[in-house]
């Protein structure tokens, strides 16, 4: 199948993910985790953090999950920072570990760290501009890039040459 993504991209380069290596990366951020303290708990920075938190949760064997949702971006706009919901986990994050898809400015990371100090943090993907926010990731990717995650992709037949060609 092809992956056909109607969106006007802004940015110079995309990087279509599938369902298969978010998987894989996700399952190679969890052995990477693995490798640090035991953590209380899982918060997942919503809504792209919440399959990657998924899938290092069961590989972890964590039970507790919690979320810490942020409006933050799109691929047509960048606003500011809205929080719709904060963590109130204890000892300002101490023990628990913050699991997000991407950190790309870093700004979604400040947010959440101006609540969760304490907390580890720990991206799939992670971008110049906000790789310093993250304690642990998995794969560096140009800031130019648009990221598509298979939740943001929908297969549906793509246009023949000649149909993109008619004017």
């Amino acid at each position: 199948y092809i992956y056909y993504m109607s969106n006007i991209n802004t940015y110079e380069k995309s990087f279509p993910v599938s369902w298969e290596e978010i998987h894989r990366n996700s399952k190679a951020l969890a052995w990477r985790l693995s490798e640090l303290k035991p953590y209380k708990g899982i918060i997942a920075a919503t809504r792209g953090g919440l399959v990657p938190a998924a899938i290092v949760a069961r590989e972890l064997d964590i039970r507790l999950i919690d979320t810490f949702c942020v409006l933050s971006y799109n691929q047509k706009t960048k606003g500011e920072i809205k929080v719709l919901k904060e963590s109130n986990v204890a000892n300002n994050g101490e023990g628990w570990l913050i699991v997000d898809d991407l950190v790309d400015t870093g700004e979604t990371i400040k947010a959440i760290r101006s609540s969760l100090p304490n907390a580890h943090y720990a991206t799939v993907y992670a971008k110049p501009s906000g790789r310093e926010q993250v304690d642990t990731f998995i794969t560096e990717v140009s800031q130019d890039t648009w990221i598509y995650f298979p939740w943001d992709m929908e297969m549906k037949p793509a246009p023949t040459i000649s149909e993109r060609t008619q004017k």
